[in-house]
């Protein structure tokens, strides 16, 4: 579950791209440890969060750097297309 980091992250803070403001973000769907994290889908993590303010694509980002253990402006830069089309595919894309 967390081969893609070479020590397993204790607390969300833990992860890539993640912080304190992040751990409170995901308490308010739910979220309380790296494994509940890990065990969700990143997409409809991303759908829940959404309606939040200040939640835009560069959550969706950070969701998927967090998961993988990479910058979330790496993900940004390299599969922003493909996020896009899965995100309009749910109707999550921004108009």
């Amino acid at each position: 579950m967390f081969e893609q980091y070479p020590i397993q992250p204790k607390r969300l803070k833990d992860l890539t791209g993640f912080g304190p403001r992040s751990e409170e973000i995901l308490a308010e769907v739910d979220i309380h440890s790296v494994e509940d994290f890990m065990a969700i889908d990143p997409y409809t993590l991303y759908a829940k969060i959404k309606p939040m303010k200040g939640m835009g694509l560069n959550s969706i980002y950070a969701i998927l750097g967090a998961r993988e253990n990479i910058s979330w402006i790496e993900i940004k830069n390299t599969r922003k297309g493909e996020i896009l089309m899965r995100l309009d595919d749910m109707g999550l894309a921004p108009k």
